[in-house]
């Protein structure tokens, strides 16, 4: 009886932990949302500006922000209580992005959808209100998880482009502008949902925890390899795109060419990190490879690391690229650029580090997680759901699109890169559709279809953009 006693005494001491330990951390949550926003207030008294755009979005950014580490932080303790408030702070950050878009349809005479900016503002808006919807329609608790740190990414990276209101150019005076834009951002964020689902299926239907390793491991791969690809020059070097202070743009040297310059040595940095990523991926392939499980408990260690050297490669980018000046090829003397010049470099370091957090989430509460979720039956049924809406409003997107065309350049279809991979997204969601409906697809097969189907909506979205020059150019 002693004995019996003694262990129930110490439970309660325990949850009594557990519970002192949530209440520290919602305290220093609160207090730092708190003084971040007493910061913005005080830069507001100094410039003398209440009620404008930037304030207001860099509000919904600091409840963003809140809601996607309570998310994480529900993953790393198990506290539930962190999930309510989670889900109240995305609410009130939902709140300043709804006034942000008021503000900027006010200002612009036109619904914000001209630019990327725009179009981002009206995406964070949707994906942070089908995220509510799913919570409490379909009580996925735990989506916010997945789509809180994607919104916290996109606003970031709004932060950095260019959102001074211009006129539209000949080409968007259209009341098809909003009708084709706006089925763009409501299909786009259904199909982030749909992206949010199908992850939390799998974890659900008990896909092996290392496997979601190898995957975030993978996109932090892809992520430095791009880049070590695209931006990494002889001795270590790395290209950014310069930027003119006057004009708040890029610098081109012609039409679609964009002047870089090189930041001596950073290029080493980015290689040492992108081998820091890719190692619990080999780490992985050689336990695959070797059926030994002490490599996948080195690879989980490694993950620590990459974590780590993440976070110091995006302060020393900060600091090296921000109001930097450097050499540029053929040019005599140093050239500005700024970090608005490389909005997507940040982005994918951000991302990145999202990624290895939202595995530890789930290597360190996995059964926590999945007692949190509904069935796997659900999450399966609901992802198909929020495809069957993402389908038809891409249709009607490219229908609408086709028409503006016509009537603009003549042409219903000119195989514009945007174009082209609007039609692979979808054909990519038709393929789902097909598969399920005429196949009898249910289960992994089908998530992993939605998943790799985001995968085409990002690059339609962010890489056609700025790697792929053509008629979309503004969008």
């Amino acid at each position: 009886m002693a004995t019996r006693a003694t262990r129930m005494v110490r439970q309660e001491q325990g949850q009594e932990s557990v519970r002192s330990g949530s209440n520290v951390l919602l305290v220093l949550v609160g207090l730092a949302t708190v003084f971040l926003l007493f910061m913005a207030f005080l830069n507001v008294v100094k410039s003398g500006s209440l009620i404008t755009e930037g304030n207001i979005l860099f509000s919904a950014l600091i409840f963003y922000a809140a809601a996607a580490a309570l998310y994480i932080s529900f993953g790393v303790s198990g506290v539930e209580r962190y999930v309510k408030v989670a889900s109240a702070m995305m609410v009130a950050g939902w709140v300043f992005n709804t006034l942000a878009v008021a503000l900027r349809w006010h200002s612009a005479g036109h619904p914000p959808f001209a630019s990327v900016y725009e179009m981002l503002l009206s995406f964070v808006w949707t994906l942070a209100l089908l995220t509510q919807l799913a919570e409490r329609k379909y009580g996925v608790k735990l989506i916010g998880s997945v789509t809180m740190p994607i919104a916290v990414t996109s606003v970031v990276l709004m932060q950095l482009l260019p959102s001074d209101v211009h006129p539209l150019v000949p080409a968007l005076q259209s009341t098809w502008l909003h009708v084709h834009v706006t089925l763009a951002m409501l299909a786009y964020a259904a199909c982030a949902l749909s992206f949010a689902l199908a992850a939390m299926f799998l974890i659900k239907d008990k896909l092996k925890t290392e496997t979601f390793l190898a995957v975030s491991s993978a996109f932090s791969t892809v992520i430095y390899a791009a880049l070590l690809l695209t931006r990494y020059t002889a001795w270590g070097g790395f290209r950014v795109v310069a930027w003119d202070d006057d004009r708040k743009g890029e610098v081109f040297l012609q039409r679609g060419v964009r002047m870089f310059v090189t930041i001596p040595e950073l290029g080493w940095l980015f290689l040492l990190v992108f081998v820091t990523v890719a190692a619990p991926l080999v780490m992985y392939a050689l336990a695959r490879w070797q059926r030994r499980e002490n490599f996948l408990v080195s690879a989980n260690r490694a993950v620590f690391i990459a974590i780590l050297m993440q976070a110091v490669v995006l302060a020393v980018f900060i600091l090296r690229a921000r109001n930097g000046a450097y050499p540029a090829p053929g040019v005599i003397g140093l050239v500005p650029t700024s970090l608005a010049a490389s909005p997507f470099i940040l982005s994918g370091i951000i991302g990145g580090i999202f990624a290895s957090l939202l595995y530890l989430m789930l290597y360190w509460h996995r059964q926590d997680l999945e007692r949190l979720l509904p069935s796997a039956q659900v999450l399966d049924r609901v992802t198909y759901q929020t495809i069957g809406i993402a389908f038809p409003l891409l249709t009607l997107m490219i229908a609408a699109g086709a028409y503006w065309a016509n009537r603009t350049w003549g042409a219903y279809w000119s195989w514009d890169p945007k174009e082209t991979w609007a039609a692979i997204t979808w054909l990519v969601y038709a393929g789902y559709l097909h598969m399920r409906i005429a196949r009898g697809w249910r289960g992994r097969r089908a998530a992993y279809f939605a998943i790799i189907g985001f995968g085409v909506v990002m690059f339609t979205f962010f890489g056609v953009t700025y790697l792929l020059p053509g008629l979309h150019a503004y969008a």
